[in-house]
């Protein structure tokens, strides 16, 4: 008997254990009858807002292709570039370079990295074979020397250029003949923008 009483114990507990509840039929459409549609929330931004001593402001310029031909800074006929950030903690500056002319620009070393990003026309070095074309990207080595070329086909050429350390102009022996750096960009910024009417401080804004 104690057996059977055990044994009736034993299949109540399991049919308890494994019962399914009754299952709620869903409303027409997936939604219940009589729910409200709730709202997303909105994105919230970070809580912390932990204060950064020492760090810049952000920059950001809306019009990076100015309409404003003063902004665009002469370094030879029919050659100028726009600067966008002139970084003279770090040591590197961006900007666009826009040429409206053919031929052979420049011959130059980096001691380190260089990124562009081709906004129009196209460009090519006569030490290598590829060509960079409106949308392409290009990396450059450090320690390589080349020479810039615009083809007579192309009527404009802009391109963003992320240079770091120095741009050293060479003669087609490696002669050193010149140099570029952040330092040298913001007084040629500085020269132009005070003789145009923008003033000697304009270029302040994108230091960084």
């Amino acid at each position: 008997m104690r057996n059977a009483v055990s044994a009736v114990i034993a299949a109540l507990a399991f049919g308890c254990a494994t019962e399914r509840p009754p299952q709620k039929q869903p409303a027409p459409g997936g939604a219940e009858a009589g729910a409200t549609a709730t709202k997303p929330a909105d994105p919230e931004p970070w809580r912390a807002k932990v204060p950064t001593p020492g760090k810049p402001p952000e920059l950001v310029i809306p019009d990076a292709i100015p309409k404003d031909e003063r902004l665009w800074v002469p370094v030879d006929e029919n050659v100028s570039f726009r600067p966008l950030c002139l970084c003279v903690s770090r040591g590197y500056w961006m900007n666009l370079l826009k040429v409206k002319k053919s031929g052979v620009l420049s011959r130059h070393r980096h001691p380190m990295p260089v990124h562009g990003f081709v906004l129009k026309g196209e460009w090519r070095y006569l030490e290598h074979d590829w060509v960079a074309r409106e949308g392409g990207y290009v990396y450059e080595a450090p320690g390589e020397t080349h020479t810039l070329v615009v083809d007579p086909h192309v009527e404009e050429m802009i391109t963003l250029f992320q240079v770091n350390g120095a741009m050293i102009y060479v003669d087609p022996d490696g002669k050193t003949t010149g140099y570029d750096d952040v330092f040298t960009r913001i007084d040629k910024c500085r020269a132009h923008y005070a003789t145009n009417g923008l003033g000697v401080d304009y270029i302040d804004q994108f230091i960084r």
